[in-house]
């Protein structure tokens, strides 16, 4: 396996995640490429590891915690570290070693720049950035919130532990609408496909619903919020999990437009 930066002949790779081959990737528009083109002068950074035949099999992105969605100084923060485990594609690439030399690439630019130590996200179910492997490679819990766990890796002896940034102020709601509101940060096409679902399936109740977009790909947008990508109906957060389906997005937007007097 090699271990490289991203360049342009792999923006379309990175851009969809390894998973171009995916119809619901499709959905997810050009969302990512456009927050990378705000956040590639900022810090961002991204590796990606090919297989003996010079596939992309997996991908680190990472950047200055200051520019991240997460309260810190002085460290870099993982948005995510992928190696393609679909069958469909360029197939099951998983097992090899390769989230490994991803991250171990990644924690050593880091330090080559300065940082003091590394944070990352991961989730408590076993399915995708897993916090216990992590935890494996020597990162320690920082904060919990709900199913997710924030870890870190501190490089020096000064290092501060990072922290979440939490909701700051209630979604706003219009009477006697349906409020429909999509915070969209960018990085993250999972999220960018269930705000391009919201944002169609609230075309289909006409003026009963008002479908409110909130970007949150400027850092000061994010902070007056604190919350980065997430749907709301009638102020109300729709739960965290997988993307959710159209067909979803459809049932529960219905059953609050019958509500409406």
């Amino acid at each position: 396996m090699k271990v490289i930066n991203l360049t342009p002949e792999h923006y379309n790779d990175y851009f969809n995640c390894l998973s171009e081959w995916s119809d619901d990737m499709k959905e997810a528009g050009e969302h990512k490429a456009c927050w990378f083109s705000k956040y590639k002068d900022k810090g961002l950074r991204v590796k990606l590891v090919l297989n003996d035949a010079g596939i992309v099999a997996g991908m680190i992105q990472y950047l200055p915690i200051e520019e991240s969605i997460i309260e810190g100084e002085g460290l870099y923060f993982i948005l995510c570290i992928w190696v393609h485990g679909y069958k469909e594609g360029r197939g099951d690439m998983q097992g090899q070693g390769m989230g490994l030399a991803l991250l171990e690439a990644a924690e050593s630019e880091a330090q080559a720049l300065g940082a003091k130590g590394m944070a990352a996200w991961g989730l408590w179910l076993p399915f995708w950035m897993k916090a216990s492997w992590f935890k494996k490679h020597g990162y320690q819990k920082a904060e919990r919130d709900s199913i997710s766990l924030l870890v870190w890796k501190p490089f020096t002896d000064d290092a501060c532990a990072p922290h979440w940034i939490h909701q700051k102020k209630p979604v706003p709601t219009i009477p006697g609408k349906v409020s429909v509101t999509a915070f969209i940060n960018g990085w993250c096409p999972a999220q960018n496909m269930v705000f391009e679902r919201a944002k169609r399936a609230s075309t289909e109740f006409g003026d009963k619903v008002v479908f409110q977009c909130i970007d949150t790909s400027e850092r000061d947008v994010f902070m007056e919020w604190g919350i980065a990508d997430a749907l709301f109906v009638n102020g109300k957060q729709i739960a965290f999990g997988p993307p959710l389906s159209f067909e979803k997005i459809i049932k529960i937007i219905s059953k609050s437009v019958k509500k409406l007097h």
